[in-house]
């Protein structure tokens, strides 16, 4: 029995239908029983891989891309950055279908952006959604800018800004640039994270009753390395 028809049922029948393992947890090795946290250990271990330069470039064989012709089944959902230099599945050495990454920048959270992460923890079940922010993001840079009145943005660059202005707005000041434009970058994924939850029945019913783990990280464009935040 899947986590998707277990959402309209009371906790304990939930509990005990959950005792079967869905098949395609059976036919897919690399993504059996990973729950959020071993999900992000496997995260981890593949961007300490990218980060020293030894990546395994998993799954792109031509027999592993056959595979996933009937379906996917990824271990975890991204919501990164649309920023050129920060691909998922590069930063965590994963292959084809491992990953359900969702691009946006600033990682704004519009409701397609929420509808996509839905999907993916209600319809894919995985385990874990990681809102991946970035050094130097310059959707946040920008909005820093705005609010500071040293620029003005036209056309729906200003959807972006109005939707970030929150992180930079509640981030202290600070003289040091620099250090200043990464807590907001910071402050905007764990806010997205948060305003996932919040804004989601369907999130959250999986958060609070299945496990499902949603998280924020940022990833350094000078080291390669990702950090945890929440």
């Amino acid at each position: 029995m899947t986590r998707r028809r277990l959402f309209g049922l009371t906790a304990g029948t939930a509990a005990a239908l959950t005792v079967a393992s869905p098949a395609w947890a059976r036919e897919a090795p690399d993504s059996k029983n990973l729950d959020a946290e071993a999900s992000w250990r496997k995260l981890a271990e593949g961007n300490g891989r990218f980060v020293s330069g030894h990546q395994t470039h998993p799954h792109e064989s031509l027999k592993w891309r056959e595979s996933l012709v009937k379906g996917q089944h990824p271990f975890a959902c991204v919501v990164g950055c649309a920023d050129s230099r920060v691909p998922p599945e590069l930063v965590f050495d994963e292959g084809f279908g491992d990953l359900f990454t969702i691009r946006a920048a600033g990682e704004v959270l519009d409701n397609s952006v929420l509808g996509s992460v839905e999907y993916a923890v209600e319809h894919l079940e995985v385990p874990l959604v990681v809102v991946l922010g970035h050094a130097s993001c310059g959707a946040v840079s920008a909005t820093i800018d705005v609010v500071r009145g040293r620029a003005e943005v036209s056309g729906e660059i200003s959807t972006l800004v109005r939707a970030i202005e929150p992180a930079v707005l509640a981030t202290p000041p600070d003289r040091d640039e620099k250090a200043f434009l990464a807590r907001c970058v910071d402050n905007q994924a764990k806010r997205v994270a948060a305003l996932m939850v919040e804004r989601s029945v369907t999130i959250r019913t999986a958060v609070r009753h299945h496990g499902v783990k949603v998280v924020a990280a940022s990833y350094q464009l000078d080291t390669g390395a990702v950090t945890r935040l929440t």
